[in-house]
């Protein structure tokens, strides 16, 4: 299983939510791409990156921090966030991103998700973010009328092979992951499926390698100290 820990933009900032709400924002760094290259000191491989700003409005206000960390590092990076046209996924693409993810945009425009697909495969991943069974859009301000399985099934049968998975209840709250959620995912779908939200401790991570996942992303739990990164990327091996 792989690591991603996570590095949320806003104001060319590094912060964290608390459960999505723009309003309980706590800030961890002024220098994302100092806490970038930490990582890659640590041994990190890999670094989930989210553009909470883009989140809302559809742009990429935190571009050129996007292509510092992307660039100036060996990790390999994806972003998610307010990706909603193609320009948006061509521009971080060709600056040096290996793959964004697509969230809102996956579930109220599937034509757009297809011609991303068709350009560049696995390049493309989708955020799947949970609440109460259902599918959030527009940065978790809006429930959709998919529910979870049903929007997975949707995504791999039209060819999608990484979904990040997020259960908003538990994003920041530091009280443990979904772990039932995740081992019911990954034994319905034959999908690269990313653990997001909730990831607290040394048992989770253990937990979530036993259950064939592709990966887990490890975001507020880093930053306060609760996993230390070198040792979560041991127990992920």
């Amino acid at each position: 299983m792989k690591i991603f820990p996570a590095i949320d933009l806003y104001d060319g900032k590094a912060v964290r939510l608390y459960k999505g709400d723009y309003d309980n924002m706590t800030v961890y760094s002024e220098n994302p791409i100092e806490i970038a290259r930490d990582f890659e000191k640590k041994g990190a491989k890999f670094v989930h990156l989210v553009d909470l700003e883009g989140a809302k409005d559809g742009t990429t206000p935190n571009l050129n921090i996007v292509k510092q960390i992307a660039n100036e590092t060996e990790l390999f990076t994806e972003i998610g966030g307010g990706i909603r046209s193609m320009e948006t996924v061509d521009k971080y693409l060709q600056n040096g991103v290996d793959r964004v993810i697509l969230g809102t945009a996956a579930v109220n425009d599937q034509a757009f998700l297809k011609e991303a697909i068709a350009k560049y495969g696995d390049r493309i991943a989708v955020g799947v973010d949970i609440k109460d069974g259902f599918v959030a859009i527009k940065g978790w301000l809006e429930k959709s009328e998919y529910n979870c399985f049903e929007f997975c099934e949707k995504m791999q049968s039209l060819g999608v092979k990484t979904l990040i998975c997020t259960d908003i209840s538990k994003d920041g709250a530091m009280q443990g992951t979904n772990r039932e959620l995740y081992k019911e995912l990954s034994q319905k779908f034959n999908l690269d499926i990313t653990a997001s939200g909730g990831v607290s401790t040394m048992d989770d991570i253990k937990a979530l390698r036993t259950l064939d996942l592709y990966a887990a992303i490890i975001g507020k739990a880093y930053y306060i100290g609760a996993i230390d990164l070198k040792e979560a990327l041991e127990a992920a091996e």
